[in-house]
């Protein structure tokens, strides 16, 4: 992507010339034409890395509260600045997903309200997965057509980016759209249990539904995510001492181990089912056998009846023991369900590959099949048949590096630009 963006940038007056064109008969209902909309996109992007500095310079861990209500302040003021109706609101049910805390960060929630028919929804995050103080290593920093910062790709630069097209379309004066609506959480890195029902909630009736994480370095959009689950195993049985009476004791490490090898093989290749046992504890001293034992495993499936299936299963296989007195409980907790790729979504998402192909000369992939992340748009599918794209945010590399985190600067125009056409062709009659 960045060759691309880098070779293209000059480059691109002929072929911006014969795509306004193809697109002038329609234009004639719009508030603006392409022309005024990739000028203000242009004219955005000092502002834009402005308002991404401010952003990563302040540290907004999952669990720092006193961050994330500072960031969230910061994005509230700016959302208002661009004409919408600001609400900040503090989760008051937490799901009880394992690792979960007490209390998450706030949502900022901002309405535009429009004269035409079309809702649209645009989710960000404003947290990230870095411990407060690891800042001063990675400050906000430029170097060539990269802008490096810790959360500066997940997800710093969605909010701004939503910020930024809220402001292009008050420029534009644009308003044939029925509603705008954003969400911006703050616990999307932890699964986001203060705020995935508000997302389910507010995807009900919309009619479109862009989220703004990465596309990566090519800036694909991804019409299809990973459901992530977890399964936890717990074993108990009875301490002795290793030595002198082993047999008076029920080794939770062997039924664990035997639990293990019965669980190891449910994963599913054809329809993309995953388990894969990845932390495990057991007992305390060398020389006691251990009373209790524990495994994790991560799960992922492409559709939301695989992971009742999985559970269904999981629940079934630890009724065989090895030790007759253990005691083997397995939980299963689906953290984000899987999103499907919809005709609707691959309809719209046909619109951004020509718009990005014939107005900015620039080419676009788009993923409909999961590659295993998973993201809060798919709590909007839940609940919603909008047309649901994720990867709407900037280019960039570096996910959760602490050292490497980055955007890439030559993607923040044609962004810019695609999600505020996009607006414009979800909200014609």
């Amino acid at each position: 992507m960045l060759s691309t963006l880098k070779s293209n940038r000059n480059t691109s007056v002929l072929p911006w010339a014969l795509g306004c064109a193809l697109t002038l008969a329609a234009s004639a209902s719009w508030a603006a034409s392409p022309q005024e909309i990739k000028k203000i996109a242009e004219s955005q992007k000092q502002s834009y890395l402005e308002t991404l500095k401010t952003l990563v310079n302040i540290e907004s861990g999952s669990k720092d509260i006193e961050g994330l209500n500072q960031i969230s302040k910061v994005v509230a003021a700016q959302l208002e600045a661009a004409g919408a109706e600001v609400s900040v609101i503090q989760p008051k049910e937490i799901m009880k997903l394992d690792g979960a805390p007490d209390q998450t960060g706030p949502i900022v929630k901002a309405v535009l309200n429009g004269k035409g028919k079309s809702n649209i929804m645009l989710l960000a995050h404003n947290d990230t997965v870095y411990q407060k103080g690891q800042l001063q290593g990675q400050p906000f920093r430029i170097e060539g057509n990269k802008a490096y910062g810790l959360g500066i790709l997940d997800d710093k630069q969605g909010v701004a980016g939503v910020i930024h097209v809220l402001d292009m379309l008050k420029q534009l004066k644009y308003q044939d759209y029925g509603t705008i609506t954003v969400l911006i959480n703050s616990d999307e890195e932890i699964s986001s249990p203060g705020s995935r029902q508000l997302i389910m909630d507010t995807a009900k009736n919309q009619d479109v539904v862009l989220s703004f994480e990465t596309g990566g370095l090519d800036g694909s959009l991804m019409l299809a995510t990973s459901g992530i689950g977890a399964a936890y195993l717990d074993i108990k049985g009875r301490g002795a001492h290793a030595g002198v009476k082993p047999e008076a004791g029920v080794n939770a490490l062997t039924e664990l181990a035997f639990q293990i090898q019965q669980l190891e093989n449910l994963s599913n290749p054809k329809t993309g089912l995953k388990l894969n046992w990845t932390v495990a504890t057991a007992g305390k001293t060398r020389n006691v056998i251990p009373d209790q034992a524990s495994a994790q495993a991560d799960a992922r499936s492409l559709k939301p009846q695989d992971f009742a299936t999985l559970e269904k299963t999981l629940q079934q296989k630890v009724q065989t023991k090895k030790l007759a007195e253990s005691q083997v409980d397995v939980k299963f907790e689906v953290r984000r369900p899987p999103l499907e790729a919809s005709a609707q979504a691959k309809k719209l998402a046909a619109q951004a590959q020509q718009i990005y192909k014939n107005e900015l000369n620039l080419p676009m992939k788009v993923e409909t099949t999961a590659w295993g992340g998973g993201t809060d748009a798919a709590f909007a599918g839940v609940t919603s048949k909008a047309a649901i794209i994720e990867g709407m945010g900037m280019s960039g590399d570096g996910l959760h590096s602490d050292k490497a985190e980055y955007i890439l600067t030559d993607s923040i125009v044609p962004r810019l630009y695609l999600v505020t056409r996009l607006i414009v062709e979800s909200s014609k009659p």
